[in-house]
Protein backbone atom coordinates (compact mmCIF):
# COMPACT_ATOMS: atom_id res chain seq x y z
CA UNK A 1 0.00 0.00 0.00
CA UNK A 2 2.98 2.26 0.93
CA UNK A 3 4.64 1.81 -2.53
CA UNK A 4 1.03 1.20 -5.16
CA UNK A 5 -0.85 4.21 -3.37
CA UNK A 6 1.19 6.82 -1.04
CA UNK A 7 4.34 6.63 -4.75
CA UNK A 8 2.73 5.17 -7.49
CA UNK A 9 -0.57 7.33 -6.94
CA UNK A 10 -0.13 10.61 -4.89
CA UNK A 11 3.56 11.53 -5.61
CA UNK A 12 2.49 13.55 -7.95
CA UNK A 13 1.50 15.87 -5.71
CA UNK A 14 5.20 16.74 -4.01
CA UNK A 15 6.57 16.76 -7.20
CA UNK A 16 3.95 19.11 -9.23
CA UNK A 17 5.49 22.28 -8.25
CA UNK A 18 8.80 21.20 -9.07
CA UNK A 19 7.65 20.30 -12.43
CA UNK A 20 5.26 23.10 -12.96
CA UNK A 21 8.46 25.34 -12.37
CA UNK A 22 10.83 23.62 -14.66
CA UNK A 23 8.08 22.76 -17.33
CA UNK A 24 6.05 25.75 -16.98
CA UNK A 25 3.03 23.90 -17.14
CA UNK A 26 -0.26 25.54 -16.57
CA UNK A 27 -2.42 24.45 -14.02
CA UNK A 28 -5.24 23.19 -16.38
CA UNK A 29 -2.27 20.80 -18.05
CA UNK A 30 -1.12 19.54 -14.29
CA UNK A 31 -4.93 19.23 -13.93
CA UNK A 32 -5.33 16.79 -17.28
CA UNK A 33 -2.01 14.91 -15.94
CA UNK A 34 -3.80 14.26 -12.26
CA UNK A 35 -7.03 12.88 -14.35
CA UNK A 36 -5.11 10.50 -16.27
CA UNK A 37 -3.94 9.34 -13.19
CA UNK A 38 -7.30 8.67 -11.30
CA UNK A 39 -9.20 7.23 -15.06
CA UNK A 40 -6.04 4.14 -14.99
CA UNK A 41 -7.20 3.76 -11.45
CA UNK A 42 -10.76 3.51 -12.17
CA UNK A 43 -10.27 1.35 -15.07
CA UNK A 44 -7.65 -0.75 -13.13
CA UNK A 45 -10.02 -1.08 -10.03
CA UNK A 46 -12.76 -2.02 -12.56
CA UNK A 47 -11.29 -4.53 -13.79
CA UNK A 48 -9.18 -6.20 -11.03
CA UNK A 49 -12.51 -6.62 -9.22
CA UNK A 50 -14.58 -8.29 -11.95
CA UNK A 51 -14.78 -11.95 -12.04
CA UNK A 52 -13.56 -12.06 -15.47
CA UNK A 53 -10.09 -11.50 -14.32
CA UNK A 54 -8.23 -15.26 -13.44
CA UNK A 55 -5.16 -15.89 -12.43
CA UNK A 56 -3.40 -15.92 -8.84
CA UNK A 57 -4.36 -12.68 -6.74
CA UNK A 58 -0.68 -13.18 -5.22
CA UNK A 59 1.33 -12.50 -9.04
CA UNK A 60 -1.21 -10.05 -10.08
CA UNK A 61 -0.13 -7.79 -6.82
CA UNK A 62 3.23 -8.48 -7.11
CA UNK A 63 3.55 -8.56 -10.82
CA UNK A 64 1.37 -5.13 -10.84
CA UNK A 65 3.69 -3.27 -8.52
CA UNK A 66 6.56 -3.99 -10.43
CA UNK A 67 4.85 -3.03 -13.51
CA UNK A 68 3.98 0.42 -11.39
CA UNK A 69 7.49 1.56 -11.18
CA UNK A 70 8.07 2.15 -15.09
CA UNK A 71 5.62 4.44 -15.67
CA UNK A 72 6.64 5.73 -12.54
CA UNK A 73 10.76 6.04 -13.94
CA UNK A 74 8.97 6.77 -17.23
CA UNK A 75 8.08 10.61 -16.56
CA UNK A 76 11.76 11.65 -16.42
CA UNK A 77 12.09 10.56 -20.09
CA UNK A 78 9.81 13.38 -21.60
CA UNK A 79 7.93 16.62 -21.25
CA UNK A 80 5.36 16.03 -23.58
CA UNK A 81 1.72 16.64 -21.94
CA UNK A 82 0.49 13.68 -23.78
CA UNK A 83 2.74 11.51 -22.83
CA UNK A 84 2.82 12.43 -19.36
CA UNK A 85 -0.73 11.51 -19.33
CA UNK A 86 -0.46 8.10 -20.91
CA UNK A 87 2.35 7.47 -18.16
CA UNK A 88 0.12 8.41 -14.95
CA UNK A 89 -2.86 6.56 -16.30
CA UNK A 90 -0.56 3.73 -16.82
CA UNK A 91 0.60 4.25 -13.57
CA UNK A 92 -3.15 4.45 -11.84
CA UNK A 93 -4.17 1.31 -13.44
CA UNK A 94 -1.25 -0.62 -11.80
CA UNK A 95 -1.77 0.24 -8.42
CA UNK A 96 -5.86 -0.14 -8.59
CA UNK A 97 -4.52 -3.48 -9.25
CA UNK A 98 -2.35 -3.86 -5.95
CA UNK A 99 -5.14 -2.24 -3.95
CA UNK A 100 -7.39 -4.80 -4.84
CA UNK A 101 -5.17 -7.44 -4.77
CA UNK A 102 -3.27 -6.65 -2.13
CA UNK A 103 -6.26 -6.06 0.41
CA UNK A 104 -8.42 -8.92 -0.53
CA UNK A 105 -5.17 -11.02 0.47
CA UNK A 106 -3.87 -9.59 3.36
CA UNK A 107 -7.59 -8.78 4.72
CA UNK A 108 -8.70 -12.48 4.11
CA UNK A 109 -5.47 -13.43 5.75
CA UNK A 110 -5.98 -11.61 9.09
CA UNK A 111 -9.49 -12.80 9.04
CA UNK A 112 -8.39 -16.42 9.06
CA UNK A 113 -6.18 -15.49 11.87
CA UNK A 114 -8.98 -13.87 13.74
CA UNK A 115 -7.09 -10.33 13.95
CA UNK A 116 -9.38 -8.37 11.93
CA UNK A 117 -8.23 -5.50 14.36
CA UNK A 118 -4.85 -5.19 12.32
CA UNK A 119 -6.63 -4.03 9.15
CA UNK A 120 -6.36 -0.15 10.14
CA UNK A 121 -2.38 -1.03 10.00
CA UNK A 122 -2.68 -2.06 6.35
CA UNK A 123 -4.48 1.05 5.10
CA UNK A 124 -1.70 3.06 6.83
CA UNK A 125 0.05 2.20 4.69
CA UNK A 126 -0.86 4.82 2.41
CA UNK A 127 -0.30 7.52 4.91
CA UNK A 128 3.17 5.76 5.38
CA UNK A 129 4.10 6.19 1.42
CA UNK A 130 3.05 9.85 1.12
CA UNK A 131 5.18 10.43 4.54
CA UNK A 132 8.21 8.82 2.63
CA UNK A 133 7.68 10.08 -0.95
CA UNK A 134 7.54 13.74 0.62
CA UNK A 135 11.42 13.26 2.40
CA UNK A 136 12.49 11.50 -0.57
CA UNK A 137 11.16 14.22 -3.00
CA UNK A 138 12.90 16.78 -0.77
CA UNK A 139 16.32 14.99 -0.36
CA UNK A 140 16.50 14.70 -3.63
CA UNK A 141 15.68 18.72 -3.99
CA UNK A 142 18.53 19.32 -1.49
CA UNK A 143 20.77 17.10 -2.90
CA UNK A 144 20.71 19.50 -6.10
CA UNK A 145 18.59 17.59 -8.67
CA UNK A 146 15.45 18.18 -10.54
CA UNK A 147 12.35 16.40 -10.92
CA UNK A 148 13.71 13.91 -13.26
CA UNK A 149 15.48 12.59 -10.13
CA UNK A 150 12.85 11.87 -7.90
CA UNK A 151 10.34 10.58 -10.49
CA UNK A 152 13.58 8.01 -10.81
CA UNK A 153 14.23 7.30 -7.27
CA UNK A 154 10.34 6.62 -6.49
CA UNK A 155 10.67 3.81 -9.20
CA UNK A 156 13.49 2.56 -7.65
CA UNK A 157 11.96 2.70 -4.58
CA UNK A 158 8.93 0.64 -6.04
CA UNK A 159 10.93 -2.17 -7.45
CA UNK A 160 12.38 -2.53 -4.20
CA UNK A 161 8.93 -2.86 -2.58
CA UNK A 162 7.84 -5.33 -5.38
CA UNK A 163 10.71 -7.89 -4.33
CA UNK A 164 10.04 -7.20 -0.55
CA UNK A 165 6.52 -8.12 -0.97
CA UNK A 166 7.19 -11.29 -3.04
CA UNK A 167 8.63 -12.61 0.40
CA UNK A 168 5.98 -10.93 2.80
CA UNK A 169 2.85 -12.19 0.82
CA UNK A 170 3.82 -15.66 0.61
CA UNK A 171 1.70 -18.41 -1.32
CA UNK A 172 0.09 -19.49 1.18
CA UNK A 173 -2.14 -16.60 1.63
CA UNK A 174 -3.42 -16.84 -1.71
CA UNK A 175 -6.56 -18.74 -0.80
CA UNK A 176 -9.47 -18.58 -3.05
CA UNK A 177 -12.69 -17.51 -0.40
CA UNK A 178 -15.65 -19.77 -0.36
CA UNK A 179 -17.87 -19.46 -3.77
CA UNK A 180 -21.07 -17.26 -2.89
CA UNK A 181 -24.26 -18.96 -2.85
CA UNK A 182 -25.85 -18.39 -6.38
CA UNK A 183 -28.97 -17.01 -4.16
CA UNK A 184 -27.49 -13.92 -2.89
CA UNK A 185 -26.23 -13.08 -6.18
CA UNK A 186 -29.69 -12.38 -8.56
CA UNK A 187 -29.68 -8.70 -8.81
CA UNK A 188 -33.33 -9.06 -8.81
CA UNK A 189 -33.45 -9.58 -5.08
CA UNK A 190 -31.64 -6.91 -3.75
CA UNK A 191 -33.21 -4.95 -1.38
CA UNK A 192 -30.18 -2.58 -0.79
CA UNK A 193 -30.46 -0.09 -3.62
CA UNK A 194 -32.73 2.27 -2.35
CA UNK A 195 -29.97 2.90 0.62
CA UNK A 196 -26.88 2.10 -1.37
CA UNK A 197 -27.77 5.00 -4.01
CA UNK A 198 -27.16 7.98 -1.23
CA UNK A 199 -24.18 6.33 -0.45
CA UNK A 200 -23.07 5.53 -3.76
CA UNK A 201 -23.74 9.31 -4.43
CA UNK A 202 -21.67 10.59 -1.69
CA UNK A 203 -18.76 8.21 -2.44
CA UNK A 204 -18.66 10.50 -5.78
CA UNK A 205 -18.82 13.45 -4.14
CA UNK A 206 -16.19 12.45 -1.56
CA UNK A 207 -13.73 11.57 -4.58
CA UNK A 208 -14.25 15.07 -6.04
CA UNK A 209 -13.71 16.66 -2.67
CA UNK A 210 -10.92 16.00 -0.97
CA UNK A 211 -8.27 15.54 -4.32
CA UNK A 212 -8.18 18.88 -5.01
CA UNK A 213 -6.80 19.88 -2.01
CA UNK A 214 -4.89 16.38 -2.26
CA UNK A 215 -3.21 17.32 -5.78
CA UNK A 216 -2.45 20.89 -5.50
CA UNK A 217 -1.68 21.30 -1.67
CA UNK A 218 2.35 21.52 -2.18
CA UNK A 219 1.72 23.91 -5.06
CA UNK A 220 -0.86 26.13 -3.02
CA UNK A 221 2.35 26.03 -0.54
CA UNK A 222 4.76 27.10 -2.79
CA UNK A 223 2.23 30.12 -4.93
CA UNK A 224 1.80 31.37 -1.31
CA UNK A 225 4.83 33.44 0.21
CA UNK A 226 4.67 33.74 4.03
CA UNK A 227 4.04 29.65 4.06
CA UNK A 228 6.54 28.89 0.59
CA UNK A 229 9.30 27.55 3.76
CA UNK A 230 6.09 24.79 4.27
CA UNK A 231 6.75 23.20 0.85
CA UNK A 232 9.23 20.38 1.69
CA UNK A 233 6.95 19.20 5.09
CA UNK A 234 3.04 19.95 3.82
CA UNK A 235 2.97 16.67 2.16
CA UNK A 236 4.75 15.12 5.00
CA UNK A 237 2.32 16.32 7.53
CA UNK A 238 -0.65 15.00 5.16
CA UNK A 239 1.15 11.47 5.02
CA UNK A 240 1.58 11.09 8.81
CA UNK A 241 -1.96 12.30 9.89
CA UNK A 242 -3.23 9.99 7.10
CA UNK A 243 -1.01 6.66 9.02
CA UNK A 244 -3.40 6.49 12.09
CA UNK A 245 -6.49 7.65 10.35
CA UNK A 246 -8.44 4.77 10.05
CA UNK A 247 -8.01 3.55 13.42
CA UNK A 248 -9.21 7.09 14.67
CA UNK A 249 -12.27 6.78 12.39
CA UNK A 250 -13.20 2.86 12.73
CA UNK A 251 -13.21 3.85 16.66
CA UNK A 252 -15.43 6.69 15.46
CA UNK A 253 -17.69 4.80 13.41
CA UNK A 254 -18.05 1.72 16.51
CA UNK A 255 -19.05 4.67 18.59
CA UNK A 256 -21.64 6.43 16.91
CA UNK A 257 -22.53 4.37 13.79
CA UNK A 258 -20.73 3.88 10.40
CA UNK A 259 -22.41 6.02 8.38
CA UNK A 260 -22.64 8.91 11.18
CA UNK A 261 -18.84 8.52 11.40
CA UNK A 262 -18.71 8.73 7.71
CA UNK A 263 -20.60 12.10 7.59
CA UNK A 264 -18.55 13.25 10.29
CA UNK A 265 -15.45 12.53 8.69
CA UNK A 266 -16.63 14.15 5.38
CA UNK A 267 -17.53 17.51 7.64
CA UNK A 268 -13.74 17.29 8.73
CA UNK A 269 -12.11 17.21 5.58
CA UNK A 270 -14.69 19.57 4.30
CA UNK A 271 -13.00 22.00 7.03
CA UNK A 272 -9.32 20.77 5.71
CA UNK A 273 -10.41 22.21 1.94
CA UNK A 274 -12.17 25.26 3.22
CA UNK A 275 -8.89 26.40 5.26
CA UNK A 276 -6.55 25.21 2.78
CA UNK A 277 -8.09 28.42 0.25
CA UNK A 278 -9.78 31.14 3.06
CA UNK A 279 -7.64 31.16 6.10
CA UNK A 280 -3.63 32.43 5.30
CA UNK A 281 -0.28 31.49 7.13
CA UNK A 282 1.05 28.35 8.35
CA UNK A 283 -1.01 27.26 11.37
CA UNK A 284 -4.20 27.01 9.03
CA UNK A 285 -2.37 25.48 6.31
CA UNK A 286 -0.70 22.50 8.66
CA UNK A 287 -4.32 22.22 10.56
CA UNK A 288 -5.75 21.95 6.85
CA UNK A 289 -2.80 19.48 5.95
CA UNK A 290 -3.75 17.18 9.35
CA UNK A 291 -7.36 17.35 8.36
CA UNK A 292 -6.90 16.25 5.02
CA UNK A 293 -4.55 12.99 5.81
CA UNK A 294 -6.69 12.49 9.07
CA UNK A 295 -9.57 12.13 7.07
CA UNK A 296 -9.31 10.63 3.49
CA UNK A 297 -8.12 7.08 3.79
CA UNK A 298 -10.69 6.77 6.51
CA UNK A 299 -13.64 8.11 4.79
CA UNK A 300 -12.40 5.79 2.19
CA UNK A 301 -12.84 2.75 4.30
CA UNK A 302 -15.86 3.85 6.33
CA UNK A 303 -17.76 4.10 2.84
CA UNK A 304 -16.80 0.64 1.66
CA UNK A 305 -17.42 -0.95 5.45
CA UNK A 306 -20.85 0.74 5.21
CA UNK A 307 -21.61 -0.46 1.45
CA UNK A 308 -21.00 -3.99 3.06
CA UNK A 309 -23.58 -3.26 6.13
CA UNK A 310 -26.39 -2.34 3.59
CA UNK A 311 -25.83 -4.41 0.59
CA UNK A 312 -28.27 -7.72 0.18
CA UNK A 313 -26.66 -8.40 -3.18
CA UNK A 314 -23.91 -9.14 -5.30
CA UNK A 315 -21.17 -7.93 -3.46
CA UNK A 316 -19.31 -6.98 -6.88
CA UNK A 317 -21.86 -5.56 -8.24
CA UNK A 318 -21.31 -3.05 -5.17
CA UNK A 319 -17.58 -2.90 -5.29
CA UNK A 320 -17.67 -1.70 -8.76
CA UNK A 321 -20.60 1.26 -8.06
CA UNK A 322 -18.87 2.73 -5.03
CA UNK A 323 -15.41 2.19 -7.17
CA UNK A 324 -17.06 4.08 -10.31
CA UNK A 325 -18.75 6.45 -8.23
CA UNK A 326 -15.34 7.73 -6.33
CA UNK A 327 -13.47 7.12 -9.82
CA UNK A 328 -15.43 9.36 -11.42
CA UNK A 329 -15.39 12.53 -8.43
CA UNK A 330 -11.83 11.51 -8.75
CA UNK A 331 -11.39 12.37 -12.47
CA UNK A 332 -13.56 15.31 -12.53
CA UNK A 333 -11.80 17.16 -9.48
CA UNK A 334 -7.94 17.81 -10.91
CA UNK A 335 -9.61 18.93 -14.70
CA UNK A 336 -12.00 21.26 -13.13
CA UNK A 337 -9.64 22.57 -10.27
CA UNK A 338 -7.30 23.67 -13.35
CA UNK A 339 -9.69 25.06 -15.64
CA UNK A 340 -11.12 27.22 -12.80
CA UNK A 341 -7.94 28.46 -11.73
CA UNK A 342 -7.79 30.34 -15.24
CA UNK A 343 -10.61 32.53 -14.34
CA UNK A 344 -9.01 33.61 -10.96
CA UNK A 345 -5.64 32.47 -10.96
CA UNK A 346 -6.78 31.33 -7.55
CA UNK A 347 -7.52 27.57 -6.38
CA UNK A 348 -10.64 29.75 -4.22
CA UNK A 349 -13.93 28.68 -6.12
CA UNK A 350 -13.17 24.91 -6.90
CA UNK A 351 -12.17 24.32 -3.62
CA UNK A 352 -14.72 25.93 -2.08
CA UNK A 353 -17.09 23.79 -4.47
CA UNK A 354 -14.96 20.63 -3.22
CA UNK A 355 -16.13 21.54 0.07
CA UNK A 356 -19.49 21.99 -0.76
CA UNK A 357 -19.53 18.82 -1.86
CA UNK A 358 -18.44 17.11 0.92
CA UNK A 359 -20.54 18.72 3.54
CA UNK A 360 -23.86 17.10 0.68
CA UNK A 361 -21.72 13.64 1.04
CA UNK A 362 -22.13 14.52 4.90
CA UNK A 363 -25.74 15.55 4.55
CA UNK A 364 -26.91 12.36 2.24
CA UNK A 365 -25.47 9.88 4.45
CA UNK A 366 -26.11 11.49 8.29
CA UNK A 367 -28.47 10.16 10.36
CA UNK A 368 -30.53 11.00 13.84
CA UNK A 369 -28.93 8.80 16.38
CA UNK A 370 -31.27 6.51 18.69
CA UNK A 371 -31.15 6.58 22.38
CA UNK A 372 -28.69 3.73 22.76
CA UNK A 373 -28.22 2.75 19.63
CA UNK A 374 -25.44 3.74 16.65
CA UNK A 375 -27.00 4.99 13.42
Amino acid sequence: MAAAMGIGRFVYTPILPFMESALALSKSDAGLIATANFAGYLTGALLASSPVLKGSRRLWCIGMLAVSAVPTGMMAATVSIEFFMALRFAGGFASAFVLVFGSALVLETLARQHRADLSALHFGGVGIGIAFSAVLVAQIDGLGFDWRAQWLACAFVTLVAAIAVMFLIKPEMDVAPPAANKVDIIPAQDQSAPRLWPLVLAYGLFGFGYVITATFISTMVRTQTEIQFLEPYIWLIVGLAGVPSVFIWTIVARRFGTSQGFAMACLVEAIAVALSVLASGPVAMVTAAIFLGGTFMGITALGLMRAREINTGDSRRMLGLMTAAFGVGQMIGPSFAGYAWQFGNSFLFPSMTAALGLAIAAALTIKPIKPGRPA
